[in-house]
């Protein structure tokens, strides 16, 4: 099945599961096996867990729905939707927030991610073999505090990113989160095999899957909140962007219920996977974001096979740092392109090279690369989100709003429900998760 550009010279994905494994690449990230599996362990586990889920049905997928409605109305770019669905007002400011919290948080989400390079590098090369776990805290330190080897793996990594983006929607982020999402698919099953193959792995998934109340407080309310929000790829102009990539016959609503559940199905495999190795060795789930880098190295030198599981596994963090990463570059790429008028490869190289080199700053400045991380998780993205969906809500129109949620001419089921959260339950929650961010609400 092949589609040619649509009318206006666009590039568009060409199959419902092109568009499925893209905006569900860009989801799923280093949030998901990273961060989801540590906040879940500080956080309760199973209660945690269902509070995770609630949210991303009440609140993420309807916010998920609002970008991916504002990008496919427009067919534009992040900024030049609000610029084209709102002439003369200060709404485009939203969208050139949502170029600049892509071009902030790359920058520090390629350093991560070229931690992610060098740890399956030092997997291959059996480092971790026979050290103890002191140790392998000093390896952690010793490659976030080196000045030169985070930068040379945060180049290789974006340089990995723009070769994809270059190539297109179709032939380039398509073409390749069809072959990644899968695989990425197929090593997360293999680990959870070998995980609940341990001795003493189903206190693992007695804590995940079996909810304890009374951890439940509104710390554990806001973070489950927080990460329902942010495993999204929410606020930043993602979804809006590749919104624009999507036909007019699909249904918008079945797109970002089929997003939210794969993003959600892989956050909770990466449970499966951690959780039962964690238990199975004695130690604690909450140890923070340690956990993936300090603590499974750990676990995996203790393993019967466990030199191939590491490999697998920071493969693994990889494919889904570089499945995020492209997303976030193809935000500033179709920015360039469509409101600069820069050539596509041209664009693509330049917005690399201006992210590496915010990049390269972020790897020698531990300060810089806080202050970007803070700045685009507390303020930009729930910002961003909270303007998108009052946008929707209260200023886009109902007959607007109605006529992109149709899909053949039908009007969707959910849409009596849809007005109500974006207009008064989804920028409660929002403005929650912002206000927390901020520490400006404390219980």
């Amino acid at each position: 099945m092949s589609q040619m550009n649509d009318s206006n010279g666009r590039d568009n994905f060409t199959s419902k599961f092109g568009v499925i494994a893209a905006a569900a690449g860009s989801a799923v990230g280093l949030g998901n096996i990273w961060r989801f599996p540590y906040v879940a362990g500080e956080n309760g586990g199973g209660a945690f867990l269902l509070l995770y889920l609630g949210f991303i049905l009440a609140i993420g997928v309807p916010v998920m729905l609002s970008e991916l409605l504002i990008g496919r109305k427009a067919q534009l770019n992040i900024f030049g939707a609000f610029r084209k669905l709102s002439p003369g007002s200060y709404w485009p400011l939203v969208g050139m927030m949502g170029v600049g919290a892509a071009f902030m948080i790359l920058s520090f989400y390629a350093v991560v991610a070229g931690w992610t390079l060098e740890y399956m590098l030092y997997a291959i090369g059996n480092q971790f073999a026979d050290q103890s776990p002191e140790r392998i805290r000093e390896i952690f330190h010793e490659l976030t505090d080196a000045s030169w080897r985070p930068v040379v793996f945060m180049l290789i990594f974006m340089a990995l990113s723009a070769f994809i983006v270059q190539s297109g929607v179709q032939k380039g982020i398509e073409r390749y989160t069809k072959i990644l999402m899968p695989l990425l698919l197929v090593i997360l099953v293999g680990l959870i095999v070998k995980s609940l193959s341990l001795e003493g792995a189903s206190a693992g998934l007695k804590f995940l899957f079996s909810p304890d109340f009374s951890k439940i407080d509104t710390t554990t309310v806001l973070e489950a909140l927080g990460q329902a929000f942010f495993s999204l790829s929410l606020g930043m102009g993602v979804m809006a962007t590749y919104g624009s990539y999507i036909k007019k016959s699909e249904s918008l609503g079945q797109t970002a219920i089929s997003v939210s559940i794969a993003d959600t199905l892989i956050a909770i495999l990466a449970g499966v996977a951690i959780f039962p190795a964690v238990f199975a060795f004695g130690l604690e789930p909450g140890q923070g974001p340690g956990l993936v880098f300090i603590t499974l190295p750990g676990i995996f030198n203790q393993m019967i096979g466990g030199y191939y599981f590491a490999i697998l596994f920071f493969f693994l963090l990889v494919i889904a740092a570089l499945t995020s990463s492209i997303s976030l570059l193809e935000v500033v790429v179709a920015y360039f392109v469509e409101e600069l008028k820069i050539k596509r490869n041209k664009a693509t190289w330049l917005a690399a090279g201006i992210m590496s080199l915010l990049g390269i700053v972020c790897a020698v400045n531990p300060d810089v690369f806080n202050f970007f991380d803070r700045t685009s998780s507390n303020v930009l993205l729930p910002l961003g989100g909270l303007l998108i969906v009052i946008f929707v809500g209260w200023f886009l129109g109902k007959k607007v709003v109605r006529q992109e949620l149709e899909a053949d001419g039908k009007v969707a089921f959910y849409f009596r429900f849809f007005i109500p959260v974006i207009r008064v339950l989804a920028p409660i929650a929002i403005a929650l998760v912002f206000l927390n961010g901020l520490g400006l609400l404390r219980f």
